[in-house]
């Protein structure tokens, strides 16, 4: 692909075939740092690349906006008017002063001392979901598509027991959430069109609007109820508002922790003097080995801001209303920033990636996704003896929230 063009940067069979196009981010950030692109399937852009751009970009949100969409393809914003999801509103596709009055609702939740309430449900469900690995057979032997077995498996059973959600609904808030981060997929989604984009939202509706009814009569302590009975100003969130922070924490939290765990576990099988580290010291090497997990995974792909006015990045001059799209994915292996940025090192340390974003929409679940994660990969180090790949993994077909749906793997675990 030419550089001139670029349009493997975004191309979605680009994606399915080879996952992020890192060659094609290297010649850019060497070449071309902000680079106009043009597809024809998608308004034109700009892509950033480096590192230190992304990073200047998001700590001005008053100049670079969220609110007029953060992705280029049918997804959440495009369809912010209507029915269904299009009635809905989501913290990140807002700008302040509104996104931080907003998001003030939730992320006291997500402290690293407000999770600990859940840490007991975090390690039993990487226990068991290992434990049932060992149990295929009576040597702890057997072959399991890890992506599904493990990496979905884990983040769906803790956000939905905080979310409120029944252990029978998991597979029908799984789909609905395949359906909205892999539309374009023919084996995971539904189609991007608006009346499915529609259809998906009044269920959404269906799912979640019992719970918040529930939580309103009779709160706890779970995020269910923060949620439901979020105050912004001092008033309550309309319907509306409260079920749009329902689909974005489950949506975000999910698919973007099982994508990353699922590019996690590959490298470690790949990468067998690394997992031997690993498991040489798992929980001294654990925190640091997450870190490097979500820098190599960056299953956030990029983020959309729309100029506000004419200004400029790196030199280059952009006009208002232009679409910039940040690649994290290529900033977490830019070379002024990471020594040895295509190697997997889960002793990297200090890791300075921006998996989680930066600036005004860092990520507010963070610490949940790196305490989540913390937990299988303590418990995969802790129990597997012996794994390599049995087949080929798969990619989504997917632009936005990238990774693997298959992940074939012959295993032998401790029971």
């Amino acid at each position: 692909m030419s550089i001139a063009t670029a349009i493997d940067v975004i191309d979605l069979d680009a994606y399915a075939e080879g996952g992020p196009p890192h060659e094609l981010w290297t010649a850019l950030r060497r070449e071309s740092p902000v680079h106009w692109c043009e597809h024809p399937d998608m308004e034109p852009f700009w892509a950033i690349t480096r590192h230190a751009d992304i990073c200047a970009i998001s700590r001005q949100p008053d100049k670079f906006l969220s609110a007029p969409g953060i992705t280029l393809r049918q997804t959440v914003e495009n369809i912010q008017e209507g029915e269904g999801l299009g009635a809905m509103r989501v913290v990140i596709m807002m700008d302040p002063p509104e996104h931080r009055a907003v998001r003030k609702v939730a992320s006291p939740w997500f402290t690293p001392r407000a999770l600990k309430r859940i840490d007991a449900a975090v390690d039993a469900s990487a226990r068991q979901l290992v434990d049932e690995l060992a149990a295929q057979s009576a040597s702890g032997e057997g072959v399991a598509d890890l992506a599904n077995e493990i990496a979905v498996r884990h983040p769906l059973r803790i956000l939905s027991t905080a979310l409120g959600l029944r252990r029978d609904q998991e597979e029908k808030v799984l789909e609905l959430s395949n359906r909205l981060f892999a539309a374009d997929d023919d084996e995971l989604g539904g189609g991007n069109t608006p009346e499915e984009f529609q259809r998906l939202g009044m269920e959404f509706l269906q799912l979640f609007l019992p719970i918040i009814e529930e939580r309103r009569k009779n709160p706890t302590d779970d995020l269910a109820s923060v949620l439901a009975n979020g105050l912004v100003n001092g008033e309550a969130m309309g319907p509306m508002e409260t079920l749009g922070y329902y689909l974005i924490v489950f949506n975000a939290g999910h698919d973007t922790t099982k994508n990353a765990l699922a590019g996690g576990i590959r490298a470690l099988v790949e990468h067998p003097e690394q997992f031997a580290r690993l498991q040489a010291d798992p929980d001294g090497a654990t925190p640091l080995a997450v870190e490097e997990i979500l820098r190599w995974s960056s299953s956030v792909n990029y983020m959309k801001r729309t100029a506000a006015i004419d200004t400029e990045v790196n030199g280059q001059k952009i006009r208002a209303g232009e679409s910039l799209v940040m690649f994290y994915g290529s900033a977490n292996r830019d070379e002024d920033v990471f020594q040895n940025p295509f190697d997997f090192d889960i002793t990297r340390d200090p890791n300075r990636h921006v998996a989680f974003g930066y600036g005004e929409h860092f990520c507010m679940g963070a610490h949940f996704a790196r305490r989540s994660m913390r937990a299988i990969v303590l418990e995969l180090a802790r129990r597997v003896q012996h794994w390599e790949l049995a087949g080929d993994p798969d990619w989504i077909r997917s632009n936005f929230v990238v990774g693997l749906k298959h992940l074939p793997v012959q295993y032998h675990i401790r029971g």
